[in-house]
């Protein structure tokens, strides 16, 4: 796995460190080596060099620096050396662009691919609303010949198979959060996020929320379960990929029993009230939402119990024996 060192002026290494845990989990072989006021060059050095010599890799090192140029970004510049060939320094350390870092060691071996990777993502999570005061882009010009989409796609035309794709469907009751717009968007890679709700579908300002958190290049859309059922027989959609999202156990159920082809559930959280007993830290049941699990689970759904995908899976059956316990 590729050694991640986070270099920045004062604690902005050690918080963003804090915020990536949060949303993708503790990670290995990362360390944030600070610049103080009273520190010089080579004490942020020293704490490069003491922090590669713990990475259990130190053949592949990524360096993720606050500013171009900057004493944090010089000195790992002067460790580079002689390692130009495996090592990298990216600058202009965000979260998005951490966050792709932690989701692309998942797949990425090299500090090279990564630092490539991730420096588009790092310009991509730069956005301004409202999106009226975003810079104009310069749209190239279609190529001589390329097929340009007009309107609509006509009702009864086949794409794909004719049948829509559900990359993961989640229960979160925070729906479209940091998560979900990184780490498990980066998993799926889906065509489009949608979050499937009748009483979302109904509240303006939250469908407006969850539409603008949609990461770049990824469509947001909140759709009533009615229109979910019939998306998923629609052979229009069978080119897309989705990332579906539900707030309770019990609309998934209803979009189950209405004909949406849901194999597996990932439950990332669902939120305490009155009546429901804590199961974990992130999950409280009730005891409907109890019969609702052992409903989808004989209908031969499966459970992928994780707030983000580096997490360990929980034991669905004794979630739910501790629940049935607490609720007598």
């Amino acid at each position: 796995m590729v050694g991640i060192i986070l270099a920045t002026h004062g604690d902005f290494a050690k918080g963003i460190l804090q915020s990536g845990s949060m949303i993708f989990g503790d990670q290995p072989n990362v360390q944030a080596c600070t610049l103080q006021p009273s520190m010089g060059p080579e004490d942020i050095r020293k704490q490069m060099e003491d922090a590669i010599a713990g990475f259990e890799n130190q053949d592949e090192v990524l360096f993720m620096v606050d500013l171009w140029g900057g004493t944090p970004f010089n000195q790992a510049n002067g460790l580079i050396a002689g390692h130009e060939d495996k090592w990298a320094i990216v600058a202009g350390l965000n979260l998005p662009m951490l966050i792709d870092a932690y989701a692309s060691r998942m797949t990425m071996e090299t500090a090279h691919e990564i630092a490539t990777q991730i420096s588009g993502s790092g310009k991509e999570g730069v956005r301004i609303y409202p999106e009226s005061l975003e810079p104009k882009k310069e749209e190239a010009a279609p190529a001589a010949g390329a097929a340009v989409p007009q309107g609509a796609i006509p009702e009864g035309t086949v794409l794909g198979d004719g049948h829509i794709k559900i990359g993961l469907a989640r229960i979160d009751t925070r729906l479209l959060h940091g998560q979900v717009a990184t780490t498990w968007t980066k998993m799926v890679n889906p065509d489009r996020i949608i979050v499937v709700s009748d009483a979302v579908s109904k509240d303006e300002l939250r469908k407006r929320m969850i539409i603008e958190a949609a990461p770049p290049g990824v469509k947001a859309h909140v759709i009533p379960i009615k229109k979910m059922i019939e998306v998923s027989k629609d052979p229009r959609f069978g080119a897309t990929k989705a990332l579906l999202l539900f707030e309770t156990p019990q609309d998934v159920l209803k979009a189950v029993e209405g004909g949406v082809d849901i194999k597996e559930i990932n439950l990332g959280s669902l939120a305490h009230s009155t009546g429901k007993v804590v199961i974990t830290k992130a999950v409280a049941m009730g005891k409907e939402d109890v019969e609702t699990f052992e409903k989808l689970i004989d209908k031969g759904i499966t459970f992928n119990v994780r707030k983000v995908p580096s997490d360990s899976p929980e034991n669905m059956d004794e979630m739910l024996k501790k629940a049935k316990a607490e609720l007598k």
